[in-house]
């Protein structure tokens, strides 16, 4: 789901494309979804009403039991930079995002404060090998983890 018509492009014959703002009544059943999974994207919504709505709509459209997985840039670790991004608008941490999804519903299963790097967009991403490497070393977030991840469910 996102606004950007070229993101369907990307994903065209691996999934479905939502062209929609996410704020909006998803064209999805109730109870109808595994699993809602957002990375770095929260953020990007122009107001914590916004975060809200779409909230409520991935929990509307969960199945009991279904996970919502959130990553994002945490701005504890990153309290400068997170503005070096225009369309950067809500500041989150992963106790907020938790206690956000909270509100609307949801029991957080699983929060780490320090998960991923900050970012690995820019033309130097790391070979995959890497990227599972680093998966795997738990103790190496601690040092370069800067994105939360946080995992919650439908009761």
């Amino acid at each position: 789901m996102d606004l950007n018509p070229d993101c369907g492009k990307r994903i065209a014959g691996y999934s479905t494309f939502l062209h929609q703002d996410c704020s909006t009544t998803w064209p999805i059943e109730d109870g109808a979804l595994d699993v809602v999974f957002t990375s770095n994207f929260l953020e990007h919504l122009p107001s914590k009403e916004l975060v809200d709505k779409t909230l409520r709509e991935a929990f509307r459209c969960l199945k009991r039991g279904g996970k919502i997985i959130c990553l994002g840039p945490n701005i504890k670790f990153v309290p400068g930079s997170y503005w070096d991004y225009w369309d950067h608008f809500i500041p989150i941490t992963e106790e907020s995002i938790a206690e956000v999804l909270s509100l609307k519903g949801f029991k957080v299963t699983r929060k780490i404060d320090r998960f991923l790097p900050y970012t690995m967009s820019g033309g130097n991403n790391p070979p995959l090998i890497a990227v599972r490497l680093y998966l795997k070393i738990a103790f190496a977030w601690r040092f370069f983890g800067k994105q939360f991840l946080v995992i919650a469910e439908k009761p």
